[in-house]
């Protein structure tokens, strides 16, 4: 395992307009992050017309997720799942692991890195931007709010309702790591 000072923190993105672009800018500020992208994800930020200004990024290229072989070499301290579409939060509850940012879910689990998710689909009803900029009402089905409240419970996992308790989450987590290395 590396010491604290030097793993990253792995973010994963997927396929999700749904506050992609308050990800993306709370990515930006941040330092030492490797961006993991599903497939769809990176056709979404493309389409919406966004750009990530990452230092290492890891597209779903590969059918065994090869990137995943950097969790066994200690190199994140925390994993992001964010956005995270219901697909994506239904296939983590049932221990699906066949894309890259799935099983990233998976591996930090097994590896014990902990794990802070934002699912899109956090309330009965919901605003979220459609490709450019149009905002659309969505109402997420019962299934995808019960595999939320599913995915809660899990371990070392903490799941965010909204973009404000995602960013509290990880800036609990970065000053924890920060007090950790000393």
């Amino acid at each position: 395992m590396k010491p604290i000072l030097q793993q990253r923190l792995a973010w994963a993105i997927t396929g999700s307009g749904h506050y992609l672009r308050e990800c993306l800018e709370l990515i930006e500020p941040l330092e030492n992050v490797d961006l993991f992208l599903s497939k769809a994800a990176a056709e979404i930020i493309k389409q919406y017309g966004y750009e990530h200004h990452v230092a290492r990024v890891y597209q779903d290229k590969t059918a065994s997720s090869v990137p995943v072989e950097f969790f066994y070499q200690g190199n994140y301290h925390t994993v992001v799942v964010a956005p995270a579409t219901s697909n994506t939060v239904a296939k983590m509850v049932y221990g699906i692991s066949d894309t890259l940012v799935t099983n990233v879910f998976a591996q930090a689990g097994k590896c014990r890195v902990p794990t802070i998710v934002f699912a899109c689909d956090t309330a009965p009803e919901i605003e979220s931007e459609a490709p450019h900029e149009n905002m659309v009402k969505v109402y997420p089905r019962a299934i995808d709010l019960e595999n939320m409240e599913k995915l809660k419970t899990f371990e070392q996992t903490t799941v965010a309702a909204d973009i404000l308790q995602l960013n509290a989450a990880i800036q609990a987590r970065l000053a924890w790591l920060r007090a950790s290395s000393f």
